[in-house]
């Protein structure tokens, strides 16, 4: 799942391949930018905020991604074969004499001034994994949370207008350890929930920002259930997210998931029915 943790993994290993060297080649396969020459420039930083990928090149342009669902980009070195997709679901290709970025199955890119990339991501609560991340940062991150009182919290949680870099997954665990469901209001969590929970989403996605397997138990771990059953089973590292129907690693008690907003999105949503209190869908 492409959550902050993971979209900032991504601008990391581009940066490391593109970032100080001019571009040899490059082609964006969106109609409206397919015309633009980029060879010639250098790339100077890749970064990321929430889930959104910046692309910054001289000249004062950005190339502003983002992956949601599907999105991916793929490194490759010179002669070596794309296996990220079919051709047809390539969107862009960033070229230096080192190394090809591409870009498969990108629902957002777009070439902007850098001096505008406000347009792009202005609208974005905190960023989670901001470098200036601090007390400020956080407590408009709750104050955000708190406008809506009304409104569930695994949707207010998901609206990166609050704060950004948290997808399904996140929404589950931070639940989970907050003890409450995802549909309960946000108004209704007692009055230390709130801080401590941007807190602990903070916290995870920095713990997660440089591992290859995501990870929100304290330790990889495992229901007594199932190691009695499966001795050999690995363990666990997301408390709820992904275990529908298998023993909650506190209670034992069966893992439920239901679909959480308006449908018009995936919005899958994972919680245990005896250790997290509120109402469900």
């Amino acid at each position: 799942m492409p959550e902050g943790d993971t979209v900032r993994q991504a601008a990391h290993r581009l940066h490391t391949a593109l970032a100080g060297r001019p571009l040899t080649h490059a082609d964006l396969r969106v109609p409206r930018f397919a015309t633009a020459d980029l060879t010639g420039r250098t790339v100077l930083d890749v970064t990321s905020y929430g889930k959104h990928l910046l692309t910054r090149i001289d000249g004062g342009l950005t190339l502003h991604s983002h992956l949601r669902m599907d999105g991916s980009w793929r490194i490759y070195t010179p002669g070596e074969p794309w296996r990220g997709g079919p051709a047809h679901q390539i969107r862009a290709i960033l070229q230096n004499t080192d190394a090809t970025a591409v870009g498969y199955r990108l629902p957002v890119l777009e070439l902007l001034r850098t001096a505008d990339e406000a347009t792009a991501i202005g609208h974005l609560g905190p960023d989670l994994l901001s470098p200036s991340w601090g007390t400020a940062l956080q407590d408009q991150a709750v104050r955000n949370l708190l406008a809506a009182p009304e409104r569930p919290l695994g949707e207010a949680l998901l609206d990166q207008r609050n704060l950004a870099g948290i997808g399904n997954v996140y929404k589950s665990e931070l639940c989970f350890l907050a003890r409450v469901t995802p549909w309960l209001p946000v108004g209704a969590l007692a009055p230390d929930v709130p801080a401590r929970l941007v807190a602990t989403a903070h916290r995870l996605l920095d713990a997660n920002k440089d591992r290859p397997d995501r990870r929100t138990t304290t330790t990889p771990r495992t229901s007594a259930t199932t190691r009695a059953a499966h001795p050999t089973h690995t363990p666990d590292r997301l408390y709820v997210y992904g275990r529908e129907s298998r023993p909650c690693l506190r209670c034992a008690t069966p893992v439920r998931k239901a679909d959480q907003g308006d449908g018009t999105r995936d919005r899958p949503t994972y919680w245990c029915p005896n250790c997290q209190s509120g109402p469900t869908n």
